[in-house]
């Protein structure tokens, strides 16, 4: 079976998985705010986080993708809820692929952005400035071994959900900057 450049090796998406983790639980008061008492988001983080851990098989972890989150995610009162959802799904995808986790950047920064009210630009410039300066260096070397937004037409960063908006704004600052940081 023929894999795609964004799949990555078990072990990066392990590492990917808890970077994403982290982005989708920064983003997780938001969900919680607007759902009280609903865990499926936090269950997807968790998820993300097992799966990092090596405490969740790859079969099991490839399985569950976070699928609860994403319907939490179909059913959010609002926006800023929805896109916290789905940065949580997207962090338990990394399974998967290790592109998702640009995915839960992305959409935990349009979280950020719609929940502050004044359009967002510059809450997510801030926000890519913010998990740029905390990246490890295999971090950055895994995220930069993944083909750009949009040139890779087999998977999360093929031209579609994720390239627009907030959350293509935020995943084409994190590769443009990713060069700058592997040095």
């Amino acid at each position: 079976m023929a894999t795609s450049p964004q799949t990555l090796g078990v072990e990066e998406r392990r590492l990917l998985a808890a970077w994403a983790a982290d982005r989708a639980e920064r983003v997780l008061p938001i969900f919680e705010a607007a759902r009280p008492g609903d865990a499926r988001v936090r269950l997807a983080v968790a998820q993300a986080r097992a799966f990092a851990a090596g405490a969740l098989p790859v079969a099991d972890a490839i399985r569950r993708r976070g699928g609860a989150a994403g319907a939490a995610a179909r059913e959010a009162p609002t926006p800023a809820a929805r896109a916290a959802a789905y940065a949580a799904e997207q962090a338990a995808a990394c399974a998967h692929m290790g592109a998702h986790a640009l995915g839960a950047a992305g959409y935990a920064a349009k979280a950020l952005a719609l929940s502050s009210g004044d359009g967002g630009d510059e809450v997510v410039r801030e926000e890519c400035r913010r998990v740029l300066a905390g990246m490890s260096p295999p971090v950055v070397r895994a995220l930069s071994s993944l083909p750009a937004l949009g040139e890779d037409p087999a998977g999360p960063l093929a031209p579609g959900r994720l390239s627009a908006g907030h959350v293509g704004a935020m995943i084409r600052a994190i590769q443009s900057s990713l060069h700058h940081l592997a040095r």
